[in-house]
């Protein structure tokens, strides 16, 4: 981190000195006095559970030589001669509105990366092409909200050239609330999908919500989308660029020669703006990795990246863990995909899985969370494709495993009904997987974060 003096902290955040310390040497900021570190600014947030502000105390102790609170609840007497307190109206705001001014004082691009679906694998993707030119931070894991964002904002430094940072959201105004933090050069937008309709009801809001990412462009900003998604194909400003990509929507820049592999994906790119091509080959599964390779490559070219610099870059490509990680057993293959999952997604693990060298394809699916009015239909639409791309048998967990058999036995040209088997959760799906796996079968394990889908792989690869 870079260092702030105290009266530009002050300034920044809209904040007023209750207490001024005797140390200024302050080189990190955290938000958990579990993992505060000496010479922190520590940013007492509240939540549901919990609240910083009665943690003063611990942090002073801990080694924070600035608190930054919204609530008195301490005595001064028990504080640290070396730890300030500043007083603000909102903490979370004071997080945010610290990042913004941070941002100024680096000399860096931001790349911001949005969308329904797909953003971890695109970030990832992102940075492994970008990095074969330059010095490229990403967001690490999920950090990806107003609280998160800020956070790996403050581990940006002057040896970084570009940072890859993810938004997510959950309703309107939080993009917006990142983007004004981070004001991002470029902005990547993967898909418009019907993740988050139960808070913001239909498909325009949460296109409207993404494209928040974009509130604080002019005509030197650049917008990527992925135009092979019917929300974003036709989408137009004038105030700033926007460059699509996608293999059926032939736009600015497109795949084609496209051959899916087990665990690979080749493809020919086109750039119409140059009449440039080049094959690549990316040592990741599935369709839907073209599209979200295809939004990396467009931004590594914005940035004056050659091709053959990007595929350099290809080359070191490091997926976070979860995210359709295909583990061969002795008996038989496991497609590991329990970090997250939207109709969407479901549908690209599906096609991943149908692609995977085996005899049998069997699928574990569990809830999509967040889905609202939509969510019985979008778990019957997951089971009608199941069984339109030939799966076997689907073992179904979740409050929504009658839609998933109601999609699966759908009547399909009098195609053979396969198989649903209806469990009560993770450890009864474990032990039915057991038993149920023949030798060169596959299997796809899929729910959202919160059904912990990731105890059924432990458990298989223990077996």
């Amino acid at each position: 981190m870079e260092y702030m003096n105290f009266d530009e902290i002050v300034t920044a955040v809209g904040g007023k000195v209750i207490i001024k310390g005797n140390s200024f040497d302050y080189d990190n900021i955290s938000t958990d006095t579990r993992k505060i570190e000496e010479k922190s600014i520590f940013i007492a947030l509240k939540g549901e559970n919990f609240n910083g502000n009665n943690y003063i105390i611990e942090a002073s102790n801990s080694g924070a030589l600035v608190c930054i609170v919204d609530e008195l609840n301490f005595k001064t007497k028990d504080l640290k001669e070396y730890t300030s307190i500043i007083k603000v109206d909102d903490t979370k705001k004071a997080l945010l509105d610290l990042a913004e001014y941070y941002r100024t004082m680096l000399n860096i691009k931001i790349v911001g990366i949005t969308g329904s679906t797909g953003k971890t694998s695109t970030k990832d993707l992102t940075h492994a092409a970008l990095s074969s030119k330059f010095k490229v931070f990403k967001t690490e894991g999920n950090f990806n909200n107003e609280i998160g964002l800020p956070l790996m904002m403050f581990k940006l430094d002057s040896t970084y050239d570009i940072a890859v940072l993810e938004m997510g959201m959950n309703n309107l105004g939080e993009i917006h609330n990142m983007a004004k933090a981070a004001k991002p050069d470029i902005a990547l937008i993967t898909n418009v999908g019907i993740t988050h309709i139960e808070n913001l009801k239909t498909r325009e809001n949460i296109l409207k919500a993404k494209l928040e990412i974009t509130n604080f462009f002019n005509n030197e900003n650049t917008l990527i989308v992925n135009a092979d998604n019917d929300f974003l194909s036709e989408i137009q400003f004038n105030n700033f660029n926007v460059v699509k990509t996608g293999i059926e929507n032939k736009k600015d820049l497109y795949a084609y020669n496209i051959m899916l592999n087990e665990k690979s994906i080749s493809f020919t790119v086109r750039e119409e703006s140059t009449g440039e091509e080049e094959d690549f080959s990316i040592k990741a599964p599935g369709k839907h990795n073209v599209l979200n390779a295809l939004l990396a490559i467009a931004c590594a070219r914005k940035l004056g990246i050659e091709f053959k610099l990007i595929k350099e870059g290809f080359s070191n490509l490091k997926f976070t863990s979860m995210r359709l990680d295909i583990i061969k057993e002795e008996k038989f293959t496991i497609v590991n995909d329990c970090y997250n999952a939207s109709p969407d997604s479901m549908k690209a693990a599906i096609e991943v899985l149908m692609n995977i060298n085996g005899d049998r394809k069997i699928v574990v699916l569990g809830t999509m969370k967040e889905l609202g009015h939509k969510a019985y239909e979008a778990h019957k639409e997951v089971g009608v494709f199941a069984k339109l791309k030939g799966v076997n048998t689907l073992i179904a967990a979740g409050e929504f495993q009658d839609a998933y058999e109601e999609g699966f036995k759908e009547d399909l040209d009098k195609r053979d009904i396969g198989e649903v088997i209806k469990v009560q959760d993770t450890d009864q799906a474990a032990k039915v997987l057991k038993e149920y796996l023949k030798k060169d079968d596959v299997v796809l394990v899929k729910a959202s974060r919160a059904m912990r889908f990731e105890k059924i792989v432990e458990a298989l690869r223990s077996n």
